[in-house]
């Protein structure tokens, strides 16, 4: 994009639920099997909430851990965005449910639906908040419990996705730090790949909707397989077009965590080496929109980002959605 952004990421946070479900404890309960897994997707392990334990508990925890790096205190964000799948209610809001637990009294809190692709659509508009100057700085949160939605009777669903949270704060800069891209888009025509049938307005929750399973994730896996590669192929080559930038230039690609054969595909058809990927999904799953904020906390945390290194983000998800975003920090 021409005009660059002026806004950095001040402070970042994580959390992983500490109950861990490998694959081999996956072979009693499914009928499937670590190699089978690891062949296909590239997980050997996941974290998993417990029953008492909902989407605002763990995202509540990213929270503080993103507030206490950024040196902030709850009361001086004005703006709380969560993007998940797996909201506490129908209504309220998850984010209002953080904004009451952190202590954040002056921030206008609200959900994103919109799937893996959610951490990147909520960084936007919180980025968009701030350049409206009367914003000074937004957590963006991805959090999900995809454990509560999963069929854990569908060896094809149930092995791939796991429980976390990730938490940004941004804030207006002009120390160089800046979005050298934004992309946001939407394919709505391939809703159905990828998608929770019941307890909606379409198919309201009733005794067959239960019986049936309709409140549990379903997925259409070799179609989504090849949208998916086709689509981070294309996302990553174009964001760095627009960017004015090389792939020389870029440190660090966080892709959503989907899995490893969609990843290695994408970089293959962009013949590029995988030495700049960051994975953490052999380790936690598909944790949808909190996959790419994890990733990032743990790299931050580590000190493996300096100031001036360029990231890119690339996510796509139900919907079908996808985005990218190229940041300078």
């Amino acid at each position: 994009m021409e005009q660059k952004l002026g806004v950095k990421i001040i402070g970042t946070g994580s959390y992983l639920p500490p109950k861990v479900l490998t694959n081999k404890d996956l072979e009693i309960m499914v009928d499937t099997s670590d190699e089978w897994i690891v062949t296909r997707t590239g997980i050997h392990e996941r974290r998993i909430v417990d029953k008492n334990t909902s989407t605002s508990d763990i995202a509540v925890k990213a929270a503080r851990e993103a507030l206490k790096n950024a040196d902030v205190d709850a009361e001086e964000i004005d703006a709380i965005i969560v993007a998940t799948v797996t909201s506490d209610y129908v209504f309220p809001s998850t984010a209002c449910l953080i904004q009451d637990k952190i202590g954040a009294v002056n921030a206008a809190a609200f959900d994103i639906s919109a799937a893996c692709s959610g951490f990147l659509y909520s960084l936007t508009i919180g980025v968009a908040f701030l350049k409206l100057q009367n914003f000074k700085k937004v957590m963006i949160i991805g959090a999900e419990t995809l454990s509560k939605i999963a069929d854990w009777e569908d060896r094809a669903t149930c092995v791939l996705f796991g429980d976390g949270a990730g938490a940004v704060i941004i804030e207006a800069s002009d120390n160089g730090s800046e979005f050298l891209d934004i992309f946001l888009g939407a394919e709505g025509n391939g809703w159905d790949l990828l998608s929770i049938p019941a307890g909606g307005s379409r198919t309201p929750t009733s005794i067959d909707t239960v019986n049936n399973k309709g409140h549990y994730i379903k997925m259409k896996g070799n179609e989504l397989y090849k949208w998916a590669v086709k689509t981070m192929k294309n996302l990553i080559a174009d964001s760095i077009q627009r960017a004015g930038i090389t792939y020389d230039d870029v440190k660090y690609i966080i892709p959503h965590q989907v899995n490893i054969r969609i990843i290695d595909a994408a970089l293959k058809r962009l013949k590029m080496a995988d030495d700049k990927v960051v994975i953490n999904l052999d380790k936690y799953g598909n944790t949808s929109a909190a996959s790419i904020p994890i990733a990032l906390d743990h790299l931050n945390c580590a000190g493996k980002i300096n100031k001036g290194d360029i990231l890119i983000f690339v996510a796509f998800g139900s919907g079908l959605t996808l985005a990218s975003t190229i940041i300078k920090w």
